[in-house]
């Protein structure tokens, strides 16, 4: 276990780089103090513009990829499904390291993005159990903001539909007899996975709190608004 804490604290670690932050600060602007004062991409996004926008969804989404999947490949457990159950935890816990790290940035007082991009990057590293799941995730997340075009709604239903996205891959796996080499009576089965998506789902959702707050005042900016001002 104490392999897998290392590996926790190096995601944390990589997950706390304040990419929008950094981003804006070379253009001159604190993006704290700007539009809803959110390091993530989407505020860097209205702030900048879109080449902004991509910068910073791409380097977010690797420093929460990159971290877990060699953390699956040191730890022998990228490519399986099944795994004993502490190997399963473990994983799973150095997958929430750069979710953490983004959201709690030490560099800035704590105070971090909302983990959509860092998120998605760690659950797809994650190799094979929650990747396709999270690529579903992310088709919700494209469905949603195209009926909607609110990013925070959104990335909610996208994160919401993670754990029954994650049952439905497995109970797919389990009835075709899809099963990396591995499997062992005593293995963990889904529900590390399960359980540990609907805790991401559950943070990413409360630091959205101040969206929704906004969304049911009927405030909420759509995509391709500007803000310019500092939310309250």
């Amino acid at each position: 276990m104490t392999f897998w804490l290392l590996m926790t604290l190096a995601g944390f670690l990589a997950g706390s780089f304040p990419t929008g932050y950094l981003i804006a600060k070379s253009r001159g602007i604190d993006i704290r103090t700007v539009g809803s004062g959110n390091i993530g991409a989407t505020n860097v996004g209205r702030i900048l513009g879109p080449k902004a926008w991509l910068l910073c969804f791409a380097i977010d989404l690797a420093k929460g990829l990159l971290p877990t999947l060699a953390a699956g490949i040191a730890g022998g457990t990228a490519g399986r499904l099944f795994m004993p159950p502490i190997d399963a935890w473990g994983w799973l816990l150095a997958m929430l390291g750069p979710i953490l790290g983004h959201m709690f940035c030490p560099w800035l007082g704590f105070k971090g993005g909302k983990g959509v991009a860092t998120g998605l990057g760690s659950l797809m590293g994650v190799f094979p159990a929650l990747t396709l799941p999270a690529a579903a995730a992310f088709a919700v997340f494209i469905a949603a903001l195209a009926a909607w075009r609110y990013v925070s709604l959104a990335a909610m239903l996208a994160a919401a539909s993670l754990p029954f996205s994650v049952w439905a891959f497995f109970a797919f796996c389990d009835a075709q007899h899809w099963f990396p080499a591995g499997r062992s009576d005593d293995a963990a089965g889904p529900t590390p996975f399960i359980a540990l998506t609907a805790l991401v789902a559950a943070l990413v959702i409360l630091r959205h709190r101040a969206n929704i707050a906004r969304l049911l005042a009927g405030s909420e900016p759509r995509l391709g608004v500007a803000r310019a001002r500092r939310d309250p």
